[in-house]
């Protein structure tokens, strides 16, 4: 096993082992030994900065550097925590994500089908997203070095994530290039593996994975990242799959994702052409927005292009919760500071967005409250249909 220079082996070993402890606590059950053979030869402190930034617990971050706080470095980098290794314009732009993550997505690949100490035969690997290189590095455990190939946008990051592999003794194929229209040269592949979120599977992506094979990515929408998408390619470019109730990665740069700023102060009584419409809801905006996953995972869904902000400066309301979308659409929703069973809505532009929030509860309601493991995609050509429970429950068109 790779060690990092002055540490001995048993003692990473350790440190591994208490990691896996952790993934298992996680997962409610200990990993198949392949996997674990794989997270004692990859070690992680091998593929992270010196500086990496740490959850701070009020929404932000702070620093931890090797070079000053060892202990506290190597505590980080052996947690099942994710740890932002970049940031970019004041906002994390890279992270190495949670191990527990890691290990589900594998999971869900389908990838450790042999003994320990046996490759996956065959098995051809597509990672998108190499970030610093170690989910790479477990991947040339799983399936050789030789079958797998990872996609990175950025060259900085894509020439750190090779040289960490090399340094490590791993030497997979990395290629810069778009993930969501990369079409490396060869075989289809066996297996299409995303470390960041989507929308929406971009076609390419269809193209390159062979019938019988696995997609497996994280999922986002404007309203709500989380849950993780598991496709099956069959013949003819189609794709169906599940839904699972983990995960949240970082979104795949997209030109049209926009995060709404302060809505305009909506007008009393307009009801002209792109002018604000005036009413009120029984519907708590903290029922849709408020952090419950299952309830946001399906407004993301049914209520596309639509994203939320909370105001709670006081300047309009005391809580005002602020929609908005690409088109010019936004909506208000004022709660008074007290208890009430009714809010104030005010709504214009080309859709009325609180409505098709409403629907899209009222609907979540009459499929008695799905929980995002309920939750499938099938892709047929160029549509692309979500369903609860089987296809004939159709809930959007993507």
């Amino acid at each position: 096993m790779a060690t990092t220079p002055g540490r001995e082996a048993p003692a990473v070993d350790v440190l591994v082992d208490g990691l896996l402890a952790a993934i298992a606590q996680q997962l409610d059950a200990p990993l198949p030994a392949r996997l674990r053979e794989a997270f004692h030869r990859v070690d992680r402190q091998r593929f992270l900065p010196d500086r990496m930034w740490l959850r701070d617990g009020s929404g932000g971050y702070e620093p931890v550097d090797r070079a000053t706080e060892p202990d506290r470095w190597t505590t980080a980098a052996y947690s099942d925590e994710p740890l932002v290794t970049r940031f970019t314009d004041g906002l994390p732009s890279s992270s190495a994500s949670m191990p527990s993550m890691v290990a589900r997505m594998l999971l869900l690949a389908g990838l450790p089908e042999r003994p320990a100490g046996q490759k996956t035969a065959g098995t051809r690997v597509l990672e998108l997203g190499a970030g610093t290189g170690y989910n790479a590095g477990l991947l040339c455990v799983l399936v050789g070095d030789g079958r797998v190939t990872t996609v990175e946008l950025d060259p900085v990051l894509a020439a750190e994530a090779q040289e960490n592999l090399k340094a490590t003794g791993f030497a997979p194929t990395v290629v810069m290039g778009d993930a969501a229209d990369c079409r490396p040269p060869g075989d289809a592949y066996d297996v299409v593996l995303a470390t960041f979120s989507v929308d929406r599977i971009p076609p390419a992506w269809l193209t390159q994975v062979r019938p019988g094979g696995r997609t497996v990515t994280p999922w986002t929408s404007a309203w709500c990242t989380y849950g993780t998408l598991a496709l099956t390619a069959h013949q003819h470019g189609r794709a169906e799959g599940r839904f699972h109730s983990f995960a949240s990665f970082m979104r795949m740069a997209r030109p049209d994702t926009v995060r709404p700023g302060p809505a305009p102060e909506p007008t009393a009584h307009e009801s002209g052409v792109g002018g604000a419409v005036r009413s009120s809801t029984t519907l708590s905006p903290w029922t849709v927005a408020g952090g419950d996953l299952d309830t946001e995972f399906h407004v993301g869904l049914t209520v596309p292009g639509t994203s939320f902000a909370w105001d709670t400066s006081g300047e309009h309301a005391p809580t005002r919760l602020q929609v908005a979308d690409t088109t010019g659409s936004w909506a208000t929703v004022d709660h008074d500071g007290r208890t009430s069973a009714a809010f104030t809505v005010a709504q214009a532009g080309p859709r009325r967005l609180w409505d098709e929030i409403t629907a899209a509860h009222a609907g979540w309601e009459r499929l008695g409250r799905p929980g995002v493991d309920r939750y499938g995609l099938t892709i047929t050509g160029h549509a692309t249909t979500a369903w609860v429970d089987s296809p004939a429950t159709a809930v959007a068109a993507l």
